[in-house]
């Protein structure tokens, strides 16, 4: 079977991550030792070092190894605990009582208590911070300390997605008290590395932690420097400059995987992937237009053109292994005509559409994507152009100031349906920057927020997935296949990548001498 042909079919399964790995036949066997510094090659620029306020993944994926969370998810993403060493949920689901792990110390040598999580929760919902995740705390009532190692929440009304949400480190990280202020440049917390030194657009350098509440790591160091482009990320592996590298160009994994001075590591799924419309631009606020849009899109030759079929379409953005997967919902196939006779009932000739397509260079398959489409949407009689943005002038212009007619965007770590369309597609959404009001979304995403049944809950969120499809909100993609690619004296790569598919945690990974 041909891997291609491999890679589809387990795609296909939609039943967990996948991960498998080549060319690693000491991994199981070896001792570790400590020492030494990783050099990794990062695909993706860092931005705001605040774990409460950055809103990206790149940055999340270094901060994995600088914070922890209150509490976590094992592999089949079961909330667990983590710096709490146990919890417990009253009857009626209005109480949270957890009883921290004693003995955790942050970097600064400061001893964690019950004081530091009330000020890491209660600066997340605070405004003025400025919170990606600040809408987590909003049913929280107070917030109390009995003793140094008990945290008491009692929540204003049920919020069933509560302590999922505290799973990940965007709402659920213990920074130290006071340490609001220099978060964002030199970040503080108890995981298993420190933060040393950022240049801006170039790297970063973690050191470890020897107090690590976990037992100390074996490196020494990491230095993730940030290279977006995929040839001279991969050049930097092939010459031994870089220890390992995420992110292996599409087209050449089956080069590194041939090749036994390298191991692969691939997962499914890394991210899934959208189109996006501006809803307060004229033409996209008739959602015909929109449908239009989806009907000018062969998503399978997309995928093949753009991540040469590394990964697998989707309908839905829920993640692969989640009970509120929606599998009755099928992808609009191309059809020129149809989006043609959608313009023209919305009152656009051919001709008479001009779009302007922006697509960020931090995600050079993104490029190539909005390539392909913009051929399509000039065969469907748009005129459109493309404008190619950096990391930090998409997340600026398209994030920030929502300035955009149409683009082109993934996310990582939603795992947890409440965080997925809660903050993509409710009105108030903190990752709602294309200006989304829809009042059936807005009530289902916030009815499942207090529906306790779990296959209750899963159900809404199919409903959600309907309306997102048949209003064609955004037009989804595909889910991306993740790899790694690494020197074979690099140790532990089966512990490195998170539940999540996403974060990199180099907690247990080594050099071998």
């Amino acid at each position: 079977m041909k891997r291609r042909d491999f890679l589809k079919s387990t795609s296909a399964l939609m039943g967990g991550t996948i991960l498998y790995a080549t060319g690693i036949p000491a991994m199981a066997q070896a001792e570790p030792v400590s020492g030494g510094t990783l050099i990794w090659g990062h695909s993706e620029t860092t931005q705001n070092l605040d774990m409460h306020q950055t809103g990206t993944a790149s940055t999340g994926r270094v901060l994995q190894n600088v914070h922890d969370s209150i509490v976590t998810v094992d592999k089949d993403l079961n909330v667990i605990p983590n710096l709490a060493e146990s919890f417990e949920i009253s009857a009626d689901g209005l109480v949270y009582t957890f009883k921290l792990r004693p003995g955790v110390v942050f970097h600064n040598g400061q001893k964690m208590t019950s004081a530091d999580v009330k000020f890491s929760f209660e600066r997340c919902k605070d405004p003025a911070t400025g919170a990606v995740n600040f809408e987590v705390f909003n049913s929280v009532a107070s917030i109390d300390t009995p003793d140094d190692l008990t945290v008491v929440i009692t929540l204003g009304q049920v919020n069933a997605p509560f302590l999922s949400r505290l799973a990940e480190n965007g709402a659920g990280v213990i920074m130290p008290t006071g340490t609001g202020d220099v978060q964002g440049t030199t970040p503080i917390g108890c995981g298993p590395f420190k933060f040393v030194r950022r240049e801006f657009g170039n790297e970063v350098e973690l050191a470890r932690f020897d107090d690590y509440w976990g037992g100390p790591a074996y490196l020494d160091k990491i230095i993730a420097r940030e290279i977006t482009e995929p040839t001279v990320r991969l050049t930097g592996l092939r010459t031994g400059e870089l220890h390992m590298i995420n992110d292996i160009p599409a087209d050449r994994i089956a080069e590194i995987e041939g090749d036994d001075k390298f191991q692969v590591v691939s997962w499914f799924p890394l991210n899934w992937d959208f189109v996006n419309f501006n809803h307060d631009f004229e033409p996209f606020k008739n959602p015909k237009v929109r449908e239009a849009f989806d009907y000018m899109i062969d998503k399978e030759a997309l995928l093949e053109g753009a991540l040469w079929g590394q990964g697998a379409v989707t309908a839905s953005p829920s993640y692969p292994t989640s009970a509120s997967y929606n599998h009755d919902l099928k992808q609009r196939p191309q059809d020129f005509e149809k989006a043609k006779a959608l313009l023209a009932e919305a009152g656009y000739g051919e001709g008479e559409l001009s779009v302007v397509f922006k697509a960020t260079t931090n995600y050079p398959y993104h490029i190539e994507a909005a390539q392909i489409m913009l051929e399509w949407f000039r065969m469907a009689g748009v005129d459109a152009t493309i404008e190619q943005l950096t990391w930090s002038d998409w997340l600026s212009q398209c994030w920030v100031d929502k300035d955009f007619q149409i683009t082109m965007m993934n996310f990582f770590t939603l795992w947890e349906p409440d965080f997925l369309y809660y903050s993509l597609w409710n009105t108030e959404g903190a990752f709602n920057y294309r200006k989304i009001s829809n009042a059936k979304v807005d009530e289902l995403t916030a009815k499942a927020r207090v529906t306790v049944d779990p296959q209750a809950r899963a159900d809404i969120y199919k409903q959600v997935q309907t309306v997102v499809h048949d209003e064609t909100l955004d037009v989804i993609l595909w889910f991306r296949n993740g790899t790694i690619g690494a020197q074979t004296g690099v140790m532990g790569l089966d512990t490195i990548v998170h539940p999540n598919g996403s974060n990199l945690n180099f907690h247990k990974v080594w050099l071998q001498s």
